[in-house]
């Protein structure tokens, strides 16, 4: 007896007729170069994400109640922020998702709106029970 487990088709990115072919293509180009949805992530994972100026440390809280430093003026130590999302530098905002490619945006309780330079790579040093601080790049993990 032969049996055919299903097995889902994932739904690429259709574009959207009332975006521009700009705000498409970004859509499709963070899905390519890839990220993490923080809402798919558990309390207690720490994220490293490299900037192109800096490395921050995020360690995720309650959804919208996460610990970010690794900057000397406005985060040298550990402060309560809420990340909005990941921006490609304009107005239009992925909303918590970190892309590489993109530009992460956070909510600072003195600072009020912080947008980072471009992130260059993300990794989990908890992600999933992984503790092993390794790369999870596109391809190398659990991190797409």
């Amino acid at each position: 007896m032969e049996t055919k487990a299903a097995v889902p088709d994932p739904k690429p990115f259709m574009p959207h007729p009332n975006f521009s072919d700009e705000v498409n293509r970004n859509i499709v180009q963070s899905e390519i170069e890839g990220g993490v949805c923080l809402d798919d992530l558990s309390e207690g994972v720490q994220l490293e994400v490299e900037t192109q100026n800096r490395w921050y440390t995020i360690l995720i809280g309650d959804r919208g109640k996460e610990l970010i430093w690794g900057h000397p003026q406005y985060c040298p130590d550990p402060v309560a922020v809420r990340i909005a999302g990941s921006t490609w530098g304009g107005s239009m905002l992925k909303l918590r998702f970190i892309g590489r490619g993109m530009h992460l945006e956070f909510w600072h309780p003195a600072f009020r709106s912080i947008t980072t330079s471009r992130i260059v790579d993300i990794r989990a040093s908890d992600q999933l029970g992984f503790t092993d601080g390794q790369d999870y790049s596109p391809g190398r993990g659990e991190i797409t």
